[in-house]
């Protein structure tokens, strides 16, 4: 049911045109279809909160905003779309939970829950266009791939398949199936749909046909998703490494193991020039040069870190499980800016119009700028 609408400030005529990432727009949960986490953000050197906003339950889902608009989804199964003033323009309940964050292609956003159901919903009213039905929860992310007008997008499910679907009516294209859960988002690189799988594979597939064109041996879980570069993709694991895979090889370039800490790493990483930011489960943020893996620096977060960082401005965002928000200087990881929410904080934050927003377990969006 869509409780609310306010539209007033809104462009009614809007296509169903592809957003590339800019300053205004960022469609995904990483910024970009490769998921980069990197933003043209100029971050101001003590940003003030602009405005929170609270909804009715706990946010583990990445906000994602274009158009001005601000989506989130929420435990309690609720979409919301906020103004960037952080007014609500609409809201929509949906059958279960939300935690994977949504994407925003042209018009419609793309949502899934945990019930497997993936909705297209329209940007400016919360109307749902059309719902496809995989078998178990969607925890990551949708990604899409365009070729002239066509628009396809590809969503991982719980019940191992990844899916491909037509971006106008959510017709089934291909579905591909691994031998464990889908839990993270699918980078799209070239025609090439690329994810780490629980099966512990990292798998490249031709996003056309469907077909595997490499699936590279990780030997573990891969909760996170990767950042994707030229020819080459990035992805953390459950064992506490990171990994760089030459896609057109489909061979392991690199691994970084710290020697002493072995903690799973469920943030996704970000690409800045040549070097690679993640952070862990055991409370690092880590700094690795991006062609060699060596380890350039590190920095104790002061608690678990499952949010992914993103890269703006020479500066690192990133958030922990003990709520504080940080701003990091890329070249050495010193402290900048820190904000203490107070509550856990495993969203991605999203960068748009000057200012970035972050969710977190209190129920809240904060907004944060000059």
């Amino acid at each position: 049911m869509i409780r609310k609408i306010n539209i007033s400030l809104i462009l009614l005529f809007l296509t169903f045109n592809i957003l590339a990432q800019d300053q205004n727009c960022w469609p995904i949960f990483r910024g970009n279809q490769e998921l980069q986490g990197i933003s043209d953000l100029e971050v101001p050197d003590s940003p003030s909160l602009r405005w929170s906003f609270a909804l009715e339950d706990q946010i583990k889902a990445s906000p994602v905003i274009c158009r001005n608009i601000l989506v989130v989804g929420s435990v309690d199964g609720c979409l919301w779309a906020l103004d960037h003033q952080g007014n609500e323009l609409w809201s929509l309940q949906t059958d279960n939970a939300i935690e994977a964050p949504v994407t925003i292609v042209g018009e419609t956003i793309f949502a899934g829950n945990l019930d497997g159901t993936l909705l297209a919903i329209n940007l400016l009213n919360g109307s749902e266009k059309w719902r496809f039905e995989a078998d178990n929860q969607i925890s990551g992310s949708a990604n899409w791939w365009n070729k002239g007008e066509e628009i396809r997008i590809v969503v991982g499910s719980y019940d191992y398949f990844l899916y491909c679907l037509d971006a106008q009516t959510g017709g089934l294209h291909w579905k591909y199936e691994t031998d464990n859960f889908v839990n993270g988002a699918v980078g799209i690189y070239r025609n090439e749909a690329i994810f780490g799988g629980c099966d512990g594979f990292l798998h490249i597939i031709d996003v056309i046909t469907g077909k595997p064109r490499n699936k590279v041996d990780i030997a573990t879980y891969i909760a996170g998703s990767p950042a994707i570069e030229r020819n080459k993709a990035f992805i953390g694991d459950y064992d506490g490494r990171v990994t760089c895979v030459d896609l057109d090889k489909g061979k392991i370039v690199w691994q970084f193991e710290h020697p002493e800490y072995h903690l799973p790493f469920l943030s996704s990483p970000a690409i800045d020039r040549n070097k690679l930011i993640i952070g862990g489960r055991d409370k690092n943020i880590y700094c690795l040069n991006k062609r060699t893996g060596k380890l350039l620096w590190d920095h104790h977060s002061g608690a678990r870190v499952d949010a992914s960082p993103v890269i703006a401005d020479g500066k690192i965002i990133t958030a922990n499980m003990r709520g504080d928000v940080q701003i990091l200087d890329v070249k050495d990881g010193d402290v900048l800016w820190s904000y203490e929410i107070g509550s856990a904080i495993e969203a991605t934050p999203a960068c748009a119009n000057e200012k970035f927003f972050i969710a977190a377990h209190d129920g809240k969006v904060y907004c944060f700028g000059k």
